[in-house]
């Protein structure tokens, strides 16, 4: 029992981390309905940000306090997340309201080579350390109810619930405040949002600047774990079956078919994994995918689309 609620656990840990990526999926779709291709261009920009200036800022202002130099270097990523957005309405998003979603998508592809190129130009292609204090060492708990406890990685726990406070404010932000619901009404019908008021580039950078923060968050974690490197742009692949599993329309979605998703991965490779030869691990989230595009593909909190003739 112990060893299965340590596997879930695990699971349930990496799947917030999941969910976090797969929310700046569904934040771009529900604002403009199209599929970001730039998401994982985003995390590793904003992780190589926040990677370089927490190096540079204690060397240019002599600083050795690691906690106030990584808050300032937090600071500056954010900021430059922030004119990533504006830039990506001002030069791109503006001239294609109520283009074809395939113009959209392709623009994405564009966005996500820029933001490549331009991040390998400015802060190098090596590999990078982010260093935020998180503990690494695992540690022993619920020793008095287990034989043995339950081992749990300290930095795995601490980066979860980080994501799981974000993920549940952006919720929270969608829901009940009056930006989320404009946020909403430009996803349904741009041509409509704009006759009513809604202004359309405002909606824009706002939605590009949540999801810019929500990217720099999930580099930090990915970073601390792996090392900040140009392989960690691909970290969003591993989202692609969470938001379809969940829904391209859903922030519920993006948590649940993270968990989903998170836990699957862990414990299929515990006790199905011997019995097919190990792997399973990798090509378990796809392969549910592919079963839900199959048989549900609007995900299980999606919005159905009905076609009237």
């Amino acid at each position: 029992m112990a060893f299965f609620l340590e596997t879930l656990l695990g699971g349930l840990m990496s799947g917030m981390l999941y969910s976090l990526v797969a929310l700046g999926f569904v934040l771009i779709f529900k604002a403009s309905g199209v599929f970001n291709f730039a998401q994982g261009a985003m995390v590793l920009f904003a992780a190589l940000a926040m990677a370089r200036f927490s190096e540079w800022i204690p060397g240019w202002m002599g600083m050795e306090n690691l906690f106030v130099a990584n808050l300032l270097a937090f600071t500056v990523a954010v900021a430059i997340m922030f004119v990533v957005a504006w830039l990506i309405e001002r030069l791109a998003l503006r001239y294609l309201v109520n283009q074809e979603g395939a113009t959209l998508l392709m623009a994405t592809l564009g966005i996500a080579y820029v933001l490549d190129g331009i991040g390998q130009t400015i802060f190098g292609s090596d590999i990078y350390k982010i260093d935020v204090g998180m503990p690494k060492e695992p540690v022993m708990m619920l020793e008095s109810v287990f034989d043995g406890g339950i081992l749990i990685n300290k930095e795995d726990f601490i980066a979860a619930l980080i994501a799981a406070l974000l993920v549940i404010s952006l919720s929270i932000f969608f829901q009940k405040t009056a930006t989320g619901r404009a946020l909403r009404a430009v996803a349904d019908d741009h041509q409509a949002a704009q006759s009513i008021g809604i202004p359309l580039d405002r909606i824009w950078v706002i939605v590009w600047c949540v999801a810019g923060i929500t990217a720099l968050v999930a580099g930090i974690i990915w970073g601390s774990k792996l090392g900040v490197q140009f392989s960690l742009s691909t970290i969003a692949l591993r989202a692609l079956p969470v938001v379809i599993l969940g829904g391209l329309t859903s922030v519920p979605g993006a948590i649940i078919g993270g968990l989903i998703i998170g836990v699957g991965e862990k414990l299929s490779e515990v006790y199905l994994g011997p019995y097919v030869g190990g792997g399973i691990e990798i090509w378990f989230a796809y392969m549910l995918a592919l079963v839900f595009l199959l048989f549900r593909p609007q995900g299980l909190f999606g919005e159905k689309i009905i076609d009237r003739v």
